[in-house]
């Protein structure tokens, strides 16, 4: 939010730095008619000021797109730190997804695989998934069910399944 408010700042300051440059080179540009700029001391430092602004308006329009820049586009620190934690959660629980598969046999994984793709999965669905018997599919799920790994929920004549919420 602070970027905002500096953004809003510097887009302020910027657009009344404009107003005083033009109205500067507004000046400039009647004083040169006035004197109808032949080479003389006079004309040459109204031209060097006339080139002074247009550096002027440059760095003006610089600090003007700061500004806008960090009103509308820039990310804060929070949303920043936000996303990393974010994404090293995603990484942490993948992670003990990955050890929790290395202790079990190659039925289990697959189980245990489906489930995660398809939260909620019901087990008539896991056993066409898996490819596995009814009973065999029943036979994992209640090992991990008594290991805390799953959670099953009656879903009609059959049951949803869902990783445990500490899972």
């Amino acid at each position: 939010m602070e970027n905002k408010k500096l953004g809003f700042v510097i887009l302020s300051f910027s657009v009344l730095a404009s107003i005083l440059a033009f109205g500067f080179m507004g000046i400039l540009g009647k004083q040169t008619a006035a004197l109808q700029c032949y080479p003389t001391n006079e004309c040459q430092r109204v031209e060097s000021l006339v080139g002074l602004s247009h550096v002027a308006v440059g760095l003006i329009s610089f600090i003007g797109a700061l500004g806008v820049y960090l009103l509308f586009f820039s990310t804060s620190e929070e949303a920043i730190m936000k996303r990393l934690e974010e994404e090293k959660n995603m990484k942490l629980e993948g992670d003990k997804f990955d050890l929790v598969l290395k202790a079990l046999d190659d039925n289990e994984k697959k189980v245990l695989k489906a489930i995660r793709e398809q939260d909620g999965i019901t087990q008539s669905t896991l056993k066409y998934r898996t490819d596995l018997s009814k009973a065999k599919v029943s036979q994992i799920l209640t090992g991990f069910e008594r290991k805390n790994l799953v959670k099953r929920e009656a879903k009609g004549k059959t049951y949803a399944v869902y990783l445990a919420e500490n899972f």
